[in-house]
Formats: C-alpha cells, structure tokens, sequence
C-alpha cells in the first residue's frame, strides 16, 4: 500500500513537473524575457531550455516506470485499465515523440546559433521550439485534465 502511494506520488510528480515547467516557459519567462535584447534574451532560453530538459529526461523515464506500476497495481494491465488510463499512455507517447524531436533538431539548432552568435537564426529555432513546447503543453493539459475527470 504504501509502495502504491509512492509511486503514484511520484508519477503525478513527473507529469506536473513537465507539465507545469512547460507553461512556466510559455506563460512566464517568454513574456518576461521579450523586453531583453535579442542576445541577452536568447542566451537566457538557452540555459533556461537546458537545465529544464535535464527534468524532462527523469519525467520522461519516471513516467512509464511508475506508470506500469500502478497500472498492475491499480487496474491489473491495460485491458481492464479505464479509457482514461488508456489515453494517459497513448498520450505519452505522442509528447515523449514530440520531445525528442525537439530534444534532437530544434534544441541544437538553437544551440549552435547562440554559440555563433547567429541572433536571427537563434530567433527562428528558438520561435520552433516553442512552436512544440506549445503543442506539448495543449497535450500534457489535457491529458493531465482527463486523468484529474476520470473522464471513460
């Protein structure tokens, strides 16, 4: 019993963490920065983006982890999990897809723009990045919002 709290503590933990470190970057610091100037501003996201992928990456592998484990504690196995559970894991999948894309094209385009002190270029990969850090936090709310309704 107490295993189970914990590790479902631990994968609502995970999901809030990307979940709510994504609408930080969004409705937060990308306000707040837009009056810097562009080298100061992008330099910024560039160290805000990498300390906080170094958190996605422990959500990214907390997630299913704890995610499998309650899903054979709680409903044991997928068959007879609810929908919502069901959609929490198809989820998943799509924003962890969308992640490593980013992760793997967008973030180093940003990164080697800001070393060469590429300002528009950094402004352009960093307009992509948020581009998919917008759609990965519209799936994470709604997804975060079905698991919180139970929704069937």
């Amino acid at each position: 019993m107490i295993l189970q709290a914990i590790t479902y503590a631990l994968h609502v933990l995970a999901a809030a963490l990307w979940v709510g470190g994504m609408f930080f970057a969004w409705a937060v610091l990308r306000p707040a920065s837009a009056a810097l100037p562009p080298p100061q501003r992008l330099r910024l996201w560039w160290q805000v983006l990498g300390c906080f992928f170094n958190w996605v990456w422990a959500a990214l592998v907390l997630l299913p982890a704890t995610g499998l484990m309650v899903l054979q504690g709680r409903f044991n196995g997928f068959e007879t999990a609810p929908r919502y559970v069901q959609w929490m894991i198809g989820g998943y999948i799509v924003m962890a897809a969308v992640f490593l894309r980013l992760y793997a094209l967008g973030l180093p385009r940003l990164g080697e723009a800001v070393a060469a002190e590429d300002w528009p270029a950094a402004a352009k990969a960093l307009a992509q990045v948020r581009r998919w850090v917008a759609l990965n936090l519209a799936l994470g709310v709604v997804i975060m919002a079905a698991a919180a309704a139970r929704l069937h």
